[in-house]
């Protein structure tokens, strides 16, 4: 089943990247009591994720604070090396590892992109999260860059 706004998100832990390596993030500690802007990309380096959406998020991250978003949280299908070395220029986003794909998988939003090479990966998306609950969804159609920018989320703040 695929998560829908007013649901809660369920409690999956992300890796991080840190001077010290690669550190867990409890699902609370990045959640509870913040408003977060959290999107999802199929994969570190690829072209629309590395030229598009990672950038708009950067770009708008002053903007998105502006409107009450306390944190900016990007995630994929990638290990927390893949990640970390990814949002080296990433100011103002953490860089929230799924390596093994169990926040995607629980929230309904995995998709099998085996045909590709690349296995279980997590769809394109974008959510708002208010302590831990969703207020907005977008789902990408596949293929897709639209619903899931930060300007589309600006419109919605």
């Amino acid at each position: 089943m695929t998560i829908s706004e007013g649901d809660t998100l369920p409690q999956t832990s992300f890796v991080t990247m840190t001077e010290g390596g690669p550190q867990p993030i409890d699902h609370d500690a990045f959640f509870k009591g913040k408003k977060v802007a959290l999107f999802s990309v199929p994969g570190a380096f690829t072209p629309t994720c590395s030229a598009k959406h990672l950038p708009s998020y950067v770009e708008k991250a002053d903007e998105l604070k502006a409107k009450g978003i306390d944190a900016i949280g990007c995630t994929a299908v990638n290990d927390a090396f893949v990640m970390g070395k990814w949002g080296e220029d990433a100011d103002g986003v953490t860089m929230l590892a799924d390596g093994n794909g169990a926040f995607v998988k629980a929230i309904g939003l995995d998709f099998d992109a085996s045909g590709f090479g690349m296995g279980t990966r997590g769809q394109r998306f974008s959510m708002v999260v208010n302590d831990g609950v969703v207020e907005h969804l977008n789902v990408e159609a596949p293929g897709e860059y639209k619903v899931s920018s930060a300007e589309h989320m600006l419109g919605q703040l």
